[in-house]
């Protein structure tokens, strides 16, 4: 099995704050995010929504994307998120039940 590599946004129930974040497991962070086990940003602004991400083959490039995007505008990253994901839903449950089959 090749191993993928992440980039993902997390937002909080408002849609207000937008987090940028890089994994190597994307099913275990977000579930860190979600249940709080990560102290820091996403644990201050009660961000537990995912709602847009990307797979990589290399984590230089997914390192390198993740710089791309947090020197981005917030306007840049709303767009990502709306056309991958328009209504901004949670996409964990989706993306855990497919990883489970």
């Amino acid at each position: 099995m090749t191993k993928q590599y992440y980039v993902y946004f997390m937002a909080n129930a408002s849609n207000t704050v937008v987090y940028t974040g890089v994994t190597s497991n994307l099913i275990k962070r977000i579930y860190e995010h979600k249940n709080k086990l990560v102290e820091g940003f996403t644990k201050r602004y009660n961000i537990h929504k995912l709602v847009y991400y990307e797979i990589f083959a290399d984590i230089e490039n997914a390192i390198k994307r993740e710089k791309q995007i947090k020197g981005g505008s917030r306007s840049k990253k709303e767009a990502h998120i709306s056309l991958q994901n328009p209504e901004w839903k949670d996409l964990y449950d989706e993306i855990a039940s497919l990883c489970s089959q």
